[in-house]
């Protein structure tokens, strides 16, 4: 076998998958447990067994469709299709790989963008205070994505019952997050 159809040489995108994730694509048979679990397949443009399918055809233009797509970005990482998996293969992970190469290569779905918003306020309030603050989170979230005045009705209601403090609470290990937030950037990953 040559090295251009060796699935598994770095070279080719399967290759380079594995390499990235661990995840040996090939190993899916196309079972279709997990598209038949996974609870928003009916609203991705390609279903978790479709990515694989894909993935496995090692074509440059299904791969460029999978990094356009809404598909990674409507992955919740629940894991189900891996449950349900007799390969177990991690199609999270997968995705998850996807979205950054999606993020770093600028194909990002222009509908995504309110994902990508919800992921940015979700760890930059990580990043700063060591933990999920949520009004943080939720200010951060509405200034980026201009919806101001989505859901401000319910925002009283939350603030008298205690839901929503002002107030962030700054753990004291907040350096320690901070190591991990600039390991995960030195290495390369994608900041969203």
């Amino acid at each position: 076998m040559s090295a251009s159809h060796d699935q598994h040489h770095p070279m080719t995108l399967s290759g380079e998958l594995r390499m990235d994730t661990g995840v040996i694509i090939n190993k899916c048979y196309q079972c279709g447990k997990c598209s038949a679990g996974c609870p928003l397949s009916s609203e991705m443009d390609y279903p978790p067994s479709l990515v694989m399918r894909m993935l496995q055809t090692d074509d440059p233009k299904n791969y460029d469709k999978l990094l356009k797509s809404m598909t990674i970005w409507l992955c919740v990482s629940c894991e189900m299709c891996l449950t349900r998996c007799p390969m177990e293969i991690d199609i999270p992970r997968l995705m998850d790989n996807l979205r950054q190469k999606s993020v770093r290569a600028k194909k990002t779905n222009p509908q995504a963008k309110k994902i990508i918003a919800f992921h940015k306020s979700f760890l930059d309030s990580i990043n700063y205070t060591g933990r999920l603050y949520e009004m943080g989170m939720v200010v951060d979230y509405k200034m980026r994505t201009g919806a101001m005045t989505q859901d401000v009705m319910i925002a009283p209601k939350m603030f008298v019952k205690g839901k929503l403090n002002p107030i962030p609470e700054i753990i004291k290990g907040r350096k320690k997050i901070a190591e991990i937030f600039n390991r995960v950037q030195n290495n390369k990953e994608v900041k969203l």
